[in-house]
């Protein structure tokens, strides 16, 4: 689904800082930001009391407004304004949600840092499968290795007959490609 002309203009009224836009805004998206918060709690075992919720949901919208907008001037304006939000959302809930079990248990085992680094490629996953089909098919295959499917360096090289170093570059060089057409 593309942007809408109501969210097009909804955005840019934001960006430019119009009068009332930003309580438009938040009036229109609050309701998914509160969806996201509880989903994703619920997906990591997390009861969320109603103050911890609002919390979270203020540091997306803080997220939103800080430097000047910026991560709403990054919006590429190729999905719906809907889509864009709940990834970000889900991003910024997971990080704090991730950094308040830290607090509560501060000797976090390999299997919690491992769950955390396997959570972080999920969340990335929907980015990289738009930014994949720019790449040739053995950076493409790579890049699905190790980011969608989480197999590591040594799994890769064993697959595709290449240096675990290799692997390494290839997957940088990948990743340049993925940032210049971001």
């Amino acid at each position: 689904m593309s942007l809408s002309e109501v969210d097009r203009i909804l955005l840019q009224r934001c960006i430019d800082g119009a009068p009332r836009a930003w309580q438009d805004f938040s009036e229109r998206f609050l309701g998914l930001v509160i969806h996201v918060a509880n989903h994703t709690a619920n997906s990591r075992g997390v009861e969320l009391d109603e103050a911890t919720r609002d919390d979270l949901v203020a540091e997306v919208f803080m997220t939103l407004l800080a430097s000047d907008r910026s991560v709403l001037r990054r919006f590429r304006r190729d999905s719906s304004l809907a889509t864009y939000l709940t990834v970000i959302a889900r991003r910024v809930i997971a990080r704090r949600l991730f950094q308040l079990r830290s607090k509560q248990s501060p000797s976090l085992s390999t299997a919690d840092r491992a769950d955390h680094s396997a959570q972080e490629r999920i969340e990335n996953r929907e980015e990289v499968e738009r930014l994949m089909s720019r790449l040739d098919p053995q950076e493409s295959n790579v890049v699905r290795m190790y980011h969608l499917e989480g197999k590591s360096y040594q799994e890769i090289s064993r697959a595709v007959g290449i240096s675990e170093d290799s692997v390494g570059a290839l997957l940088s060089r990948a990743r340049q490609k993925m940032r210049e057409g971001a």
